[in-house]
């Protein structure tokens, strides 16, 4: 009896050892399949997320400067409201 038990045993060590086995192989050929779709992915010149977010954060930052720049400027050249020209007054030239 006690030799069935020592079987039993030794080939549930067996088989756990091989389910480990086959779950770190499984987690390197993920690992390594994610690298190299990476690689792929880096080499179509695509951008990260953070990249991404990172210049529209500057856009919509530099949108904002010209706006307030383009306001001010229309107070500088005297325009009551965009889109309405400012006339000027006819120049007088000597004779």
């Amino acid at each position: 009896m006690q030799t069935e038990n020592r079987i039993f045993d030794d080939l549930a060590k067996l088989i756990n050892g091989a389910a480990g086995t086959l779950a770190g192989m499984g987690r390197e050929a993920e690992a390594a399949t994610r690298e190299r779709a990476k690689e792929w992915i880096g080499g179509l010149d695509f951008v990260s997320r953070d990249e991404f977010e990172a210049v529209k954060e500057m856009a919509a930052k530099a949108r904002e400067e010209a706006e307030v720049l383009k306001a001010r400027l229309d107070a500088l050249e005297g325009k009551t409201s965009p889109g309405k020209p400012v006339r000027k007054a006819p120049s007088k030239k000597s004779a």
